[in-house]
């Protein structure tokens, strides 16, 4: 029996947000690269030191800036069914969550400043044991995916 993944994907808008916040934590890399490479040169050390720290800075924002967010982009995916959630998330190693409604206790839309600006939201859902996310939706789905997550917990609690 094949078990299907979750079919509904984040905005792709997301890959625009992660990759403008991978840019800001790069700066604080080069920042510090650079701080590395006068230290270099104020105290004499090794000179193939500063290649490496550049090497490191570039590396860094290769891959947190063009690699990792459209890997993470790719493997994103959620479904919201009558009896659970399951999302499905990771960049090397892949993990599927299953949520059952009836432990759903609220939910949230959350929208920080990149987030706003490219109307996007995450949905935070909170159990009695774990909080849950899904970044990156749609403002408009995530509103709707709100309320419909809202009304089936209740539901289901209401069946209980």
């Amino acid at each position: 029996m094949e078990i299907k993944a979750p079919q509904k994907r984040i905005s792709r808008r997301a890959l625009t947000v992660w990759k403008l916040a991978s840019m800001l934590h790069s700066i604080i890399i080069w920042v510090l690269g650079i701080g590395g490479v006068v230290a270099v040169n104020q105290f004499h050390w090794n000179k193939w030191l500063i290649g490496l720290i550049l090497l490191i800075a570039i590396l860094y924002s290769i891959l947190f800036i063009i690699i990792i967010p459209n890997i993470r982009w790719k493997r994103w995916r959620y479904e919201v069914r009558e009896q659970e959630i399951e999302l499905q998330h990771g960049v090397f190693i892949i993990k599927r969550t299953l949520i059952p409604m009836v432990r759903v206790q609220h939910v949230d839309t959350i929208q920080g400043p990149l987030l706003r600006k490219y109307r996007l939201a995450t949905i935070r859902i909170s159990t009695a044991a774990t909080v849950h996310h899904i970044p990156a939706i749609d403002m408009i789905e995530a509103d709707r995916l709100r309320h419909s997550i809202s009304a089936l917990a209740r539901v289901d609690e209401d069946d209980v």
